[in-house]
């Protein structure tokens, strides 16, 4: 099987491999070796290696500048890593060179939109995980952060009414991200909880604006009525 066969099933390891041989192969003839590496460049951003997949296609763009498949392939690396600024640069420079290309306007769009949203709440970072973690991460990091700021956990006013806002924020990302299509439409760079993302219907909009009265009787263990109390050593 090649290694352009091998990425069409996504199996982007096994496609480094063999690009990787080609590099050990011909080792002399830059051509080759500059093939081979924008293709490595392509499977690591694919493959959710975002350092990695950044590191081989500046290489790559040393050489190659106006390269605006291994532009793509960075700007997506840039996004998984959460550097949105340069996700956006890199989408803008290979906008100059390919404008009728529909992934690089869908992409620069895309990045511009998580630009904005990075300037608000990140889900992902209340939580404290990774863009790619996976749905039982998500729910275990949404445990942890719950018990620690549950209002109940504290006795000061000022200090109840911040473990509130914060328990609010936990619940919502944990919401969000646990929800594939509230998730998706996040990754895309909307809140699904802010009202101004709202199209008329009634499902998320009103939760953007929950106090806390109307989490009390939440499980965060859970989903059914709230009757969990935190033991206090």
């Amino acid at each position: 099987m090649s290694a352009e066969e091998l990425i069409g099933e996504e199996k982007y390891k096994d496609a480094i491999s063999k690009y990787e041989s080609v590099m050990k192969t011909e080792p002399n003839v830059p051509y080759y070796t500059m093939q081979a590496k924008e293709r490595v460049c392509h499977c690591l951003s694919k493959n959710q290696q975002a350092h990695e997949a950044i590191e081989t296609c500046t290489e790559v763009l040393k050489s190659d500048p106006h390269n605006v498949n291994v532009l793509k392939d960075r700007a997506e690396a840039y996004l998984l890593d959460e550097q949105y600024h340069e996700a956006v640069r890199d989408y803008e420079t290979a906008q100059e060179h390919s404008e009728s290309d529909p992934q690089v306007k869908e992409g620069l769009e895309r990045a511009q939109r998580l630009l904005k949203q990075s300037q608000k709440r990140d889900y992902y970072k209340i939580l404290g995980v990774k863009r790619n973690a996976q749905k039982k991460e998500i729910i275990k990091a949404y445990r942890k952060q719950a018990q620690q700021w549950h209002p109940d956990n504290f006795q000061d006013e000022e200090e109840k009414k911040k473990a509130e806002q914060k328990f609010i924020d936990i619940a919502s990302a944990k919401e969000v991200l646990t929800d594939p299509e509230m998730r998706r439409k996040f990754d895309e760079g909307q809140d699904p909880l802010d009202p101004e993302n709202q199209q008329g219907g009634d499902n998320g909009g009103h939760h953007f604006h929950r106090g806390w009265n109307s989490w009390q009787g939440f499980n965060p263990f859970g989903s059914g009525s709230f009757n969990f109390k935190f033991q206090h050593n």
